[in-house]
């Protein structure tokens, strides 16, 4: 009995869309981050890049629970000195809500070359309730 292993060739790819009103920032991140990965099917495989693509709208009504709209800091450096900007998560909901998502998901996927740097680019977040990709007919996330 063989093993049977994915080739990149033989990958079938879907589309899904989440709705992020109805949930909290880390367990969205969680299910985003096991489907980007490709963990939902029978045909994954470590070291290749089984996974979907996710389509997450409404980024801005994103649950955070207890006092994380104000504790909560995202940081950002420029690499020069005394070039650290700090941001409560409250602002980066009004001003960015894509990178809260996005920042989410990429914390989750484990720390190599093939899943952070790769896997991230097929999730596509937006801050309104519509999306440009009617055309690859999107599902909704089960």
């Amino acid at each position: 009995m063989k093993t049977w292993t994915a080739k990149p060739g033989e990958i079938d790819r879907k589309w899904y869309v989440v709705d992020a009103s109805g949930y909290n920032l880390g367990r969205l991140a969680s299910k985003i981050a096991t489907v980007i990965r490709g963990k939902n099917k029978p045909t994954f495989t470590p070291h290749v890049d089984t996974g979907d693509f996710v389509i997450v709208i409404n980024a801005c009504k994103v649950g955070l629970t207890g006092n994380k709209l104000d504790q909560k800091k995202y940081q950002r450096y420029s690499g020069f000195p005394g070039g650290v900007h700090t941001i409560a998560a409250r602002d980066v909901r009004t001003n960015d809500p894509e990178r809260m998502i996005r920042e989410a998901v990429f914390g989750m996927l484990p720390k190599n070359k093939l899943t952070r740097k790769v896997i991230i680019d097929k999730i596509r977040v937006y801050g309104g309730d519509e999306h440009p990709h009617k055309s690859q007919n999107p599902e909704p996330l089960p």
